[in-house]
């Protein structure tokens, strides 16, 4: 037999990125991250259904009237409460019969030291930033393996789940426990052609990002950037395109950073 193999052979990737036969349910759906997401999924031609809490249900109406209604679906959602987030995927497979790709883009974060991070706190973060990306997840590949269409899920992960950030613990937590939860269920998720991977940014302009490093100490944070600058919002979408994309069929389990160089050091 021989070793030689045909440099000629292609996966077939399509390089235009196209997905207008794709749905994707997008969490924490009008937060900066998501919105420039929502943009690029929606130019490649995919279907959305855009998840929020109800404390954003005004920030909802407003949006909706940005959108075409026949593409992108509202709905209300807890995402770490499981009956609220069973309902709110039951609402996107109705709507329509199909799922392919998941972002997990809601987030939550409060800056304290250890010793005055309350217990409530502690769990207020850990249930948006791990619960509930866990729970999103599985109820999505349910139904990614009922249909039997592959899928793509993808967790919006930080730099701080992987190098330490003073006043971070229970967002750093929440985070490292999140890329420990992507490489087990791209694992078990891989037989159904179901890619599960993290995008990890720095410091990004959204209005939670910009407010959180404003003033002296952002500009700290940016010295220690080798690119000297934080990330865009459309950096980030840019990197869920490609991950939504069959251009990723070959990576699962992978933690993208998206972070200037600081965590080379």
């Amino acid at each position: 037999m021989s070793n030689e193999y045909d440099v000629n052979l292609r996966y077939g990737v399509d390089i235009s990125l196209d997905l207008s036969d794709k749905v994707a349910v997008v969490t924490g759906g009008l937060g900066g991250i998501a919105m420039a997401s929502n943009e690029m999924l929606l130019e490649k031609g995919a279907r959305l259904a855009l998840l929020y809490p109800s404390f954003e249900r005004e920030k909802a109406a407003t949006v909706a009237e940005q959108f075409d209604p026949a593409r992108v679906l509202f709905v209300e959602c807890d995402v770490a409460e499981p009956q609220s987030v069973e309902q709110a995927f039951a609402t996107v497979a109705s709507h329509y019969g199909q799922l392919d790709i998941l972002i997990n883009c809601a987030g939550y974060v409060m800056l304290q030291p250890v010793l005055e991070t309350e217990f409530a706190e502690w769990q207020k973060q850990i249930a948006v930033n791990l619960t509930g990306p866990f729970l999103c997840s599985q109820a999505a590949a349910r139904l990614m393996v009922k249909g039997g269409r592959g899928g793509k899920i993808i967790n919006i992960a930080s730099q701080a789940a992987s190098i330490a950030i003073d006043n971070h613990v229970a967002y750093t937590s929440a985070k490292a426990g999140l890329l420990g939860m992507t490489k087990v269920m791209a694992k078990e998720f891989a037989p159904y052609n179901i890619n599960v991977n993290t995008l990890s940014p720095t410091v990004v302009l959204t209005p939670m990002g910009e407010k959180a490093w404003r003033g002296e100490k952002g500009e700290a944070m940016k010295k220690l950037i080798p690119m000297g600058r934080f990330a865009y919002t459309d950096e980030i979408a840019a990197a869920v395109l490609f991950f939504a994309s069959n251009g990723s069929d070959m990576i699962t389990g992978a933690d993208l950073m998206i972070d200037g160089g600081f965590t080379i050091w």
